[in-house]
């Protein structure tokens, strides 16, 4: 019998998924241009109030621009957060709202050569989809539009899982575990000359990346793609939705940085961390900043004890 805790926590899993569930599915039917208006008034607030999102807001920020005043930093912070509010406020749109309705919301489409190209010449396509503007927006084109594989993890709240897989696949994705059986797949969706997306902006956990810079600080960074390309021979472009404000979506292909190809596991996720810069570059307010990007430090890996006084966090 499952201890009365246990039923207690899943009762209110439930009852938190059917809420956050029918938000998404109320604000689907919303206009872009009242969520942003929505996120522009909420964004500030969240700057404000949300004590943790601001500090490593700020934290980042200060590290990727130091060039820039404590004033422009503390804007750029609110309209991160603004943004970052819109892509919360956008996700019953992305995997809710109907198709024509998505669709319609893409504005352009930038740099779609790359991809057909690659699959012309009988190669698969890696898109790097770092978090930025509305990445589920770039998921709902990408599988609309090619045979898409992406790895998927499970969320907090496992009574949402449901919602957020069908949301992400009712185009056509396929999403794979994290695990080996999930790189399998991938390589498989490769080797069909598909397209397949990965997050190139997560830190991985400890044994499955390597120290490389990112805006000039080393961050911990994935080694899974220089594996896939030397199996594969796949074509990398970097992919996002950029938000153009209560109008819509632009997608961005571009092309990765060269170094991504090589078969030096530092060098790979060097570029691949110039690859993001260069996304970021479009419009960095559309970054999600509050992410803790530099969690990880060489010290901790090389077992120092001082380690913690090389953290940012």
């Amino acid at each position: 019998m499952a201890p009365q805790g246990a039923n207690n926590a899943r009762r209110f899993s439930k009852a938190s998924a059917s809420a956050i569930s029918w938000l998404w599915r109320q604000l689907s039917r919303w206009p872009l241009a009242r969520l942003w208006r929505i996120a522009s008034a909420l964004g500030p607030l969240v700057y404000r109030f949300n004590k943790r999102e601001r500090w490593v807001t700020d934290r980042n920020l200060a590290v990727v621009y130091p060039d820039l005043s404590i004033a422009e930093r503390k804007t750029l912070g609110q309209h991160s957060l603004r943004h970052s509010t819109a892509t919360m406020l956008e996700l019953g749109h992305a995997w809710m709202a109907e198709p024509n309705k998505v669709e319609t919301s893409i504005l352009a489409v930038h740099g779609r050569d790359k991809l057909d190209n690659a699959r012309t010449e009988g190669r698969g396509v890696i898109v790097l989809a770092p978090h930025f503007g509305n990445w589920e927006v770039l998921n709902f084109w990408l599988s609309s539009h090619f045979p898409f594989t992406a790895m998927y993890e499970p969320p907090k709240i496992t009574a949402l899982d449901p919602v957020i897989r069908h949301g992400r696949e009712r185009m056509g994705a396929s999403l794979v575990p994290t695990n080996p059986r999930g790189v399998a797949a991938l390589l498989k969706a490769l080797k069909r000359s598909e397209a397949i997306g990965i997050l190139p902006d997560q830190e991985p956990d400890w044994g499955s990346g390597v120290f490389a810079p990112f805006f000039g600080r080393e961050a911990y960074t994935a080694t899974l793609l220089p594996k896939l390309v030397a199996r594969t021979q796949a074509r990398v472009v970097t992919g996002v939705a950029l938000r153009i404000p209560g109008q819509g979506f632009e997608i961005h292909f571009l092309d990765a940085d060269e170094r991504v190809y090589s078969d030096d596991d530092v060098q790979s996720a060097t570029g691949v961390n110039a690859s993001v810069e260069a996304a970021i570059n479009l419009a960095p307010a559309q970054y999600q900043w509050e992410y803790k990007r530099y969690r990880k430090v060489a010290q901790e890996q090389q077992n120092l004890a001082n380690f913690r006084d090389y953290r940012l966090y």
